[in-house]
């Protein structure tokens, strides 16, 4: 572990605490993946992401304060999502940038994200998709890349606030009437069209939820989150959105 305490000259980053937990990506950047550390705080989360013994890392980490820690350089594979899928990908790491964001999660007393943070986020996460031309559907959740295993960011992430700024996908607005699925296998297979891993389907379902209808999360296929994903993959096939 290498602590500069500066950011290598990089206006977004205060500072550089290289992680030896990378190797080399097999795929080029086209995701960008966000979680939250569910630890006490950023020092603890930042020698737990440098310890060769936890064999974990991410490219960035945010404090609540609004802190940016580069941990991995881009050009490497930070080892972030675990087992995880997305649109076809296995090796989500390969095709990935992922940071972290400093907070307590579910764990250790769940809340609300903080200003400075999300204002350190944005910049960060619009450059990163700029470089990288990455879509705004692969703007994600830890939850959306490995829904059977995991929760973060959670369903209190800002999602609808860095969709103003364009940098993610923004929950449809206005719905196709009438319901659009038959039943729930018809479903399944349109959630894994958009992207999900489907294994778990209650999981799944879980996470869609969290990121599309966070205000309730119970795993049930209802006629709203069916309208949803109906109109996700309606603006994507007419173009609307990438």
């Amino acid at each position: 572990m290498a602590d500069n305490g500066q950011g290598a000259g990089d206006e977004l980053v205060h500072r550089e605490c290289l992680s030896p937990n990378c190797n080399e990506r097999t795929l080029p950047i086209s995701m960008l993946v966000i979680h939250y550390t569910e630890m006490e705080n950023a020092a603890v989360a930042i020698d737990r992401l440098c310890d060769p013994e936890a064999q974990v890392s991410a490219h960035y980490l945010i404090s609540e304060e609004g802190e940016v820690t580069r941990l991995v350089p881009e050009e490497k594979r930070a080892w972030h999502a675990g087992q995880s899928y997305w649109r076809g990908h296995k090796d989500v790491n390969s095709a990935s940038i992922g940071i972290e964001l400093d907070h307590p999660g579910h764990a250790l007393g769940y809340r609300e994200f903080t200003d400075a943070q999300f204002e350190a986020l944005v910049p960060l996460v619009a450059r990163i998709v700029k470089e990288h031309d990455i879509p705004r559907a692969n703007v994600i959740g830890h939850s959306d890349v490995a829904p059977a295993r995991k929760i973060d960011p959670g369903e209190l992430f800002p999602w609808d606030r860095l969709a103003e700024y364009g940098l993610c996908l923004a929950k449809p607005e206005q719905l196709e009437k009438g319901d659009p699925f038959d039943n729930d296998a018809a479903f399944y297979l349109a959630l894994e069209r958009f992207g999900y891993d489907i294994t778990d389907g209650h999981k799944a379902v879980e996470a869609f939820q969290r990121r599309w209808r966070p205000e309730r999360i119970d795993g049930v296929i209802d006629l709203q989150i069916r309208a949803i994903l109906f109109q996700l993959l309606l603006d994507r096939d007419r173009g609307v959105t990438r």
